[in-house]
Parts: C-alpha cells; structure tokens; sequence
C-alpha cells in the first residue's frame, strides 16, 4: 500500500495513533512530575529515548503528512491559516481559562496570582514567550512550580504550519521540483545546525523540524513510497544509530500504522490529552501521588474526561466553522497534538 492508496481508501487508524502518543506523553511525564527532574524512566534508561520524546515526534510526523496535504488540497493561505488556527487555539484558550480558575481556587497567593494571570494567559495563548509559573502552584512538588511544561512544543508546531504556509506561497507546491529540493535542503538544514548552534529554539526546531519534513515528504511522494511492515521493522532495528534515523523511523511508522493498522473511527482527544495532562499530573503530585503509577492512576481519568469535554464542546464545534458544516474524518483533521 501507498499513502495514495491508504488517501483513497478513507478509513485509517490515525486518530487511535495521536490518542496513544498524548497518552504516551502522560505515562512520559509521570516519573520527572513524581520523583522530580533528574527521574529517568525505563524506556529512556533502556534506549535513551524517553517515550515523550517518541510521543512527539510521532505527533509532529503525523502533522507534517496533513498539514501539507490541506495546504495543496486548498492552496488558499486564508482557508488555511484559519484552519490551523481553529484546531490549535480555541482548545488551548480554555484550557488556559480551566488552569487559571481552578489555579485561583488553590493558590495561597490570590492577590499575586490575580496580577499573574492576564500576562499568563496571553503570553501562552500568544506562544511566542510561553509563562509556566503561576504564583503559588505546585511550588512543593518534585519536578518545581512548572504549571504546563507541555506546551512547549505548540510554538514549534505553529512555526513548522508558517513554513508551509510560506513555502506554498512561495509558489513550491505548483513546481515539484523546486519543492524537493527545498525539503530535502531543509531536512539537511534540520540534521546540520544543532551541530553549530546552541541556541536552544534552533535546536528544539531542528528536532521536530526533521520529522514533519519527513511527515510532508510521504505525503509529496504518496504514490511512489510502500508502506511495508518490513521497512518499518527495518528502520526500528536503526533507530539507535542516530536520531536523524530515529526520526525517519518514527515518521514513516506512524504513516505505516494511520494507514495499514486496522481502521477505527474514535472521537480525537489527543490535543486534549496532551494539553491538560500535564497540570492534572502536577495536581496529582501535589495530592499526594508520590510514584509514577500512581500519578498515572490518579492524573488519567480527569485528563480524559477533560479531554474528552475540550473536544466535544470546544474543538469539534470549532472545527465546524472551517467550512461552516461538520467536521471531517480524522484524517482531514491533521496530525495537531
């Protein structure tokens, strides 16, 4: 199977996929959140990979396929900016509206916490300079006062759908060429600059850079490229030898699973997981949850119920008005956290 086929088909396993990997992110982020920053957990200590890092990157992949194909589906900078912006920003405005309510109601510090949070919440809404401290919370828990340390991959994600957006402005999608050459320039560009830069931004870009390249190339080259089980198996046996081929592995696994694993239609609660986990987890520490499994325990079933309400009553009737009628399949969702 292509990804073209799998396209055609109409039925895939993407949504399950992004499901398992913010859930990924939340089994990640039970050991730092209960035994404290230098925590290391199994997978990290067995491959030294921690399983966020993979969740992401499976995240950032998927989103590199989708998010490249609504631009050359539509090649309207409008349609798109303003679906993009539907599926990112009215979930995370709630979001930040639930933490600093729920946050007012458990700070010892109401007065300082009040004059915090209007600059809480549009820097992080905001992205560009995101506040993770809000004064009085979480301050006696292991890994520190960090109230959602999960977002910092929204702002690459963002800068990764503004290079998409320019590159088909720029004309690349019409002229095939010009387009590969400018992925794969961009993937070498991806691998390069850690090498020379330190700058941390430049760093974190490069690592989620390279994947949704990879994501955006399976999508460019669907018709050419076999989905196999083989490859896919063939790549994971790789994967230690470098993260460029950690990255590649990931990438076309999670393309390989959306497509060949079998098709399942399941309401998408993965941005939601992925957004509200993290300030449950630490409310779960704060509470007491002193071992990763019971931060797990005790963090899980409020994360999926707010998931679950951030989809149903704020992210699929916001996605509605990307066309003014339902929202589409999984699969034209794209692969946002």
């Amino acid at each position: 199977m292509t990804p073209a086929e799998g396209l055609a088909r109409g039925r895939d396993a993407f949504t399950a996929v992004r499901i398992a990997a913010a859930l990924g992110v939340l089994v990640s982020h039970a050991w730092p959140l209960a035994l404290g920053r230098e925590a290391v957990a199994p997978l990290k200590e067995l491959t030294g990979q921690s399983l966020g890092h993979v969740c992401v990157v499976i995240f950032i992949s998927i989103s590199g396929f989708f998010v490249t194909r609504s631009f050359d589906r539509n090649r309207s900078w409008q349609r798109f900016v303003r679906g993009r912006g539907l599926r990112l920003f009215p979930g995370l405005a709630v979001m930040l509206l639930a933490t600093l309510s729920v946050g007012l109601a458990f700070t010892p510090e109401p007065a300082l916490f009040l004059a915090d949070a209007p600059g809480y919440f549009i820097r992080n809404l905001t992205l560009v300079e995101l506040d993770y401290d809000l004064p009085g919370l979480f301050e006696a828990t292991p890994y520190g006062p960090v109230v959602n340390g999960s977002l910092w991959s929204l702002f690459f994600e963002a800068v990764l759908y503004l290079v998409v957006l320019l590159a088909g402005l720029g004309g690349l999608f019409a002229r095939p060429r010009a387009r590969d050459v400018g992925l794969v320039l961009f993937a070498v560009a991806c691998v390069v600059l850690p090498l020379f830069v330190a700058q941390l931004r430049i760093v974190r870009l490069c690592e989620l850079g390279l994947p949704f390249a990879i994501g955006a190339a399976l999508y460019f080259w669907r018709d050419r490229v076999q989905l196999s089980w083989a490859v896919g198996a063939g790549l994971l046996v790789l994967a230690p030898l470098s993260g460029p081929i950690l990255s590649l592995a990931l990438a076309y696994g999670a393309i390989l699973v959306g497509f060949r694993a079998p098709a399942v239609r399941l309401p998408d609660y993965s941005y939601g997981i992925y957004i509200y986990a993290f300030p449950l987890q630490q409310a779960a520490t704060a509470m007491g949850a002193e071992t990763p499994l019971s931060n797990i325990a005790l963090s899980l079933p409020p994360t999926i119920l707010c998931a679950a309400v951030s989809w149903h009553l704020v992210e699929r009737p916001a996605l509605r008005l990307k066309k003014g009628r339902s929202v589409a399949p999984a699969v034209e969702v794209g692969g946002s956290p």
